[in-house]
């Protein structure tokens, strides 16, 4: 797999350099010290992996994500000295189309590298995800249903709203959140492919952009209120029958994680109080089957179209399947979410310039 850097600094550069050179599997391919030399070098050679850097003079790398993505599309790993204290940068680049952030692996005193195994893992699993021909897709195992572990709760039957998202998936669930109102009624349950550490970053994001109290999902809480829950575990978060929220390990074989499936397909019964669920862009093919179960179980189910998608994956995959009961564009999602869930909803008919129904 070839993989390419972009940093400004010499030193970090270097050291990413190092951390590739010892890794089988990954060779280096170009780097650039600028977001401008890599658009150049983008034209020239484009690589499997770009390991993006976000603070640099003239283009940062939020914005130089953006236009490689439009131009030479690839995957994208920012990789910087604080992710944290980059908090906006880092969802922004996201958004984007960035799969995930890492901190800058560091050269110590006695010549090790460290973070450079977090690094690793991740551009290992990013192999998994965008070389799926040399090895065949985990078939998902059978879901065993889980129940809480309390009592049922009365203000458990507030109405759901299930969202899965991935590559581009700050930015898009940002502007469907945006669009709920603020009387929403209804609990909104979303899985994005994000490291646990960057969840409550993520959430803290979300709120801004939203006036609904945006949480990380904990386990065993129950859903008996109006909100937005995000998973926030390496684990999938999964809803519990009795209005309870959960996490589970399994399935350990997916590289997809928190999985979209594993959250929708837990949903797929009949007295869950789901009435819409939403794939979104992403890469890979997770939500797609969940979806597909959400719509036989007669949930209203949406998938984002191709033109609004930084990577038309997932959503797509939904497509083939005919798992989606309308596409749309980014930009009407947010309001069929609240058309269906308050009750002002009415199916298409035809073919629309808004969306496709399937």
């Amino acid at each position: 797999m070839n993989v390419a850097i972009v940093n400004d600094s010499k030193a970090a550069a270097e050291v990413l350099r190092r951390i590739l050179a010892e890794a089988p599997g990954f060779d280096l391919l170009w780097t650039a010290y600028s977001g401008e030399d890599a658009l150049t070098l983008c034209n020239k050679a484009q690589p499997d992996v770009i390991l993006m850097d976000l603070i640099m003079p003239g283009i940062n790398g939020a914005e130089t994500t953006r236009r490689i993505m439009q131009t030479h599309p690839c995957v994208i790993l920012v990789v910087t000295a604080t992710t944290v204290g980059n908090r906006d940068l880092v969802f922004q680049a996201m958004g984007f189309g960035a799969l995930d952030a890492v901190n800058t692996p560091t050269l110590g005193m006695n010549g090790d590298m460290g973070g450079a195994d977090l690094l690793l893992q991740k551009l290992r699993t990013v192999a998994r995800l965008v070389q799926p021909s040399r090895a065949k897709a985990p078939a998902l195992s059978p879901f065993r249903r889980d129940r809480g572990t309390g009592a049922r709760h009365e203000g458990s039957r507030v109405p759901f709203v299930a969202i899965g998202a991935s590559t581009g998936g700050p930015q898009a669930l940002g502007q469907i959140l945006a669009d709920l109102p603020a009387n929403f009624p209804a609990a909104v349950l979303i899985a994005q492919h994000v490291d646990e550490h960057f969840a409550p970053g993520l959430a803290a994001w979300l709120q801004d952009q939203t006036p609904h109290t945006v949480r990380i999902a904990t386990q065993g809480e129950p859903i008996n209120r109006p909100g937005v829950w995000i998973a926030g575990s390496k684990d999938h978060l999964i809803y519990k029958e009795g209005g309870f929220l959960g996490y589970t390990a399994h399935p350990r074989e997916t590289p997809y994680r928190p999985s979209v499936d594993a959250l929708f397909r837990s949903l797929a019964m009949p007295d869950t109080p789901l009435k819409v669920a939403v794939l979104l862009t992403g890469m890979g093919r997770d939500g797609a089957e969940g979806l597909l179960a959400l719509r036989n179980a007669g949930v209203f189910t949406i998938a984002q179209d191709a033109a609004t998608s930084v990577v038309y994956g997932m959503p797509k995959a939904a497509a083939e399947l005919k798992a989606a009961s309308e596409v749309l564009p980014l930009g009407s999602i947010g309001a069929r979410i609240r058309e269906t869930v308050m009750g002002t909803f009415q199916p298409a008919t035809s073919l629309q310039s808004t969306g496709q129904k399937r």
